[in-house]
């Protein structure tokens, strides 16, 4: 899926790890550095790369990466 490949290329950045795989299911738990200023790094990230802007309601419904593909899926982006 490009963009869970897309999204994976920003966890890498954000977390500064290019070895970094992330699933659907991955979530906080799984990367001890994925606090808040993360979260905002990555939602911020994921705005500039797929041109997009996410209401206050979403950004804390993001949990997990599968919860960032159903956000850009419901903006059309992704399949």
């Amino acid at each position: 899926m490009v963009i869970q490949s897309r999204l994976n290329g920003i966890f890498q950045e954000i977390f500064d790890d290019p070895s970094l795989q992330v699933t659907p299911e991955t979530g906080p738990a799984d990367i001890a550095a994925w606090d808040s200023v993360a979260q905002m790094k990555l939602v911020l990230a994921m705005e500039e790369a797929f041109g997009v802007r996410l209401a206050t309601e979403e950004v804390a419904s993001l949990s997990t990466v599968g919860d960032f593909l159903k956000t850009l899926n419901k903006r059309g982006i992704g399949g």
